[in-house]
C-alpha cells in the first residue's frame, strides 16, 4: 500500500483527479488482453513529459514499481502491474504533435491510437504500415513496447523498422532524447532501437518521431481456398518466387475457417484444410496485373477455389473472415493464450504440421492463423482456466510448440512481447551469456529494478 504522504505527492506531480485509488477503478487497471490479473495500489494518468518525471522521481526514491501502460491491448501481461505500485497510465497523453510531409514522419506522444495516427498521415498522402490486428484500440506507445507488428509485416516490417527518434523518462526520473528525424544516423550507440521492445522495462517513452512513406495508390485482394494446410503455406513462397511482395499473407486453418462460419454465416467452406488471403498494393497500373498473377499462382500451388476482389467493397467482404477470428474462437472456451511464435519462412509448412500434431496428442481446440509471408504463426489454445486437466495440457502443448519453433530456428514471439506468459521459456530461446547481458543494460537503466518488475526475465 502507499502511504497517504505519497499519494498526497503523486497527486501534487499531476493532479488530484489523475491519481485513482478505489478499488472499482484499481481492478480496471489490474490486467490486459491475457488472463493474469493484478492491482495496481494506484493509476497515475501524466498528460506531459514533465509530469512523468515527476512522477518517476518519486518512485525511483521510495523504490515503487512502476508498470507504464496504454490501453491495455497486450497479449503477454505486459502491462499487468504484477508487483502492485504504480500502473502509470499513459492514454491521456494522446496528441500528434506534428506531420511534416516534407521530411517524411510524424512526431506523437504515445496515448495516440495506432488507427487514428494511421487515418491522420493517410490524410495528407502518407502512410505509416505497422497494423496491429488491435490498431483501433491499441497505443502507439504499446506498440513501441513490444515492436508490433501486423499483416503488412512481410512488405513493410514492423513497429521497430519505422521508429526514427524518442523521448524516454528514465527510472530516475531524467529525460533521454535518441535519434531525431534523419534517415541516416550513426552518431553514438543505437539507444532508439534499445528502447523499442523493451516492454517498458528501461524507460518510459513520452514522444515518438515515426518514419512515413508514400501512400500507396491503389490494391487488390485474393481469397484462396485449400484442401490442405501443407498447400497454403507453399503458395507464398511460390508468389515470392514470382518477384511479387504482397503487402498480406493471411492464413487461417480449418479449426478458424469453421470458427467464423459458425459463427458469422460468411459462406466459407467449413471442409477446406486452409485461407490464404493474400492483398497487393501499388501504382494502379501495376496493381490489377499482380493481383492476377496472384490468383494463377494460388491455382497452380493447389486452391480449389480462388475469389478476386473486383472493387473495395468486395474486398472489404473478403476481408471480414479475418477480421471476426478473434470474436468467433472466442465462442470456443472461456480463455485463450494467443501465441505468436516466428520462423523461418521455409519452415512455415513444418511448423504447421507440429501444431496440428500438438493439438491431436493434447486434445485441445487450437485455431492457427497468422501472417504467414513473413513466418509469424498464432496457435491459439482455447481452454478453461477453471479445468486444471485441461490448463497442465495446455501447458504442456506451449512447451512443445515452443520447443520446435526454437529447433527449426525461430523465435517465442514476433510481435506480442514475452510479459509474463512467456518469461520463463526464455532461457530455451536465448544463451545464458545474453540473458546474463540483458539483465545488466536493466541494471544499468533501472538500478532499482522499479520500472516493470517481473516482466521478460525468468524467475
Amino acid at each position: 500500500m502507499l502511504s497517504a504522504s505519497i499519494l498526497n505527492e503523486l497527486r501534487a506531480a499531476v493532479a488530484p483527479e489523475r491519481v485513482l485509488t478505489s478499488p472499482e477503478e484499481l481492478i480496471v487497471y489490474g490486467y490486459d488482453g491475457a488472463f493474469v490479473e493484478s492491482k495496481p495500489d494506484a493509476v497515475v494518468a501524466p498528460l506531459s513529459s514533465a509530469e512523468v518525471s515527476r512522477v518517476l522521481q518519486i518512485a525511483h526514491r521510495e523504490r515503487i514499481p512502476l508498470s507504464p501502460r496504454g490501453a491495455g491491448t497486450g497479449l503477454a501481461g505486459g502491462s499487468v502491474p504484477v508487483a502492485g505500485g504504480i500502473a502509470l497510465n499513459m492514454a491521456m497523453m494522446n496528441r500528434i504533435v506534428e506531420i511534416s510531409p516534407a521530411d517524411m514522419c510524424v512526431v506523437t506522444q504515445p496515448g495516440v491510437i495506432t488507427g487514428a495516427l494511421q487515418a491522420a498521415v493517410e490524410a495528407q498522402g502518407l502512410f505509416y504500415p505497422p497494423d496491429p490486428a488491435s490498431l483501433n484500440q491499441c497505443t502507439i506507445g504499446g506498440n513501441i513496447g513490444t515492436s508490433a507488428g501486423g499483416p503488412r509485416g512481410l512488405k513493410y516490417g514492423t513497429t521497430k523498422d519505422y521508429v526514427l527518434g524518442l523521448e524516454v523518462v528514465l527510472a530516475s526520473g531524467d529525460a533521454l532524447r535518441t535519434g531525431g528525424r534523419t534517415m541516416k544516423n550513426v552518431t553514438g550507440y543505437n539507444l532508439t532501437q534499445l528502447f523499442v521492445g523493451s516492454e517498458g522495462t528501461l524507460g518510459v517513452v513520452t514522444e515518438i518521431t515515426l518514419r512515413l512513406v508514400p501512400k500507396p495508390q491503389a490494391k487488390a485482394t485474393v481469397l484462396a481456398m485449400y484442401g490442405a494446410l501443407d498447400a497454403a503455406c507453399q503458395t507464398v513462397g511460390n508468389i515470392l518466387g514470382a518477384s511479387v511482395v504482397p503487402v498480406t499473407t493471411e492464413l487461417m486453418d480449418n479449426v478458424v475457417i469453421k470458427a467464423v462460419e459458425d459463427a458469422f454465416h460468411l459462406g466459407l467452406p467449413t471442409d477446406a484444410g486452409a485461407l490464404l488471403l493474400i492483398e497487393v498494393d501499388g501504382d494502379p497500373q501495376t496493381v490489377p496485373m499482380q493481383q492476377a498473377q496472384v490468383a494463377e499462382i494460388c491455382r497452380q500451388s493447389g486452391a480449389r477455389e480462388v475469389r478476386v476482389a473486383k472493387d473495395a467493397a468486395e474486398a472489404n467482404a473478403l476481408w471480414q473472415a479475418r477480421r471476426d477470428i478473434y470474436a468467433a474462437i472466442m465462442r470456443l472456451k472461456p480463455s485463450t493464450l494467443p501465441e505468436d511464435i516466428c520462423v523461418p519462412r521455409s519452415k512455415i509448412p513444418a511448423m504447421a504440421q507440429r501444431v496440428a500434431e500438438v493439438r491431436e496428442k493434447y486434445g485441445l481446440v487450437m485455431p492457427m492463423w497468422g501472417h504467414v509471408g513473413d513466418g509469424n504463426l498464432h496457435p491459439s489454445i482455447m481452454c478453461d482456466r477453471r479445468d486444471a486437466d485441461e490448463m497442465r495440457r495446455v501447458h504442456a502443448a506451449l512447451g512443445e510448440i515452443f520447443e520446435t519453433a526454437i529447433a527449426l530456428g525461430g523465435t517465442l514471439t514476433g510481435e506480442h512481447g514475452i510479459g509474463i506468459l512467456k518469461k520463463e521459456y526464455l532461457p530455451t530461446n536465448l544463451s545464458a551469456t545474453a540473458i546474463a547481458q540483458m539483465k545488466a543494460v536493466k541494471q544499468l537503466f533501472d538500478p532499482h529494478g522499479i520500472l516493470n518488475p517481473g516482466k521478460v526475465f525468468p524467475e
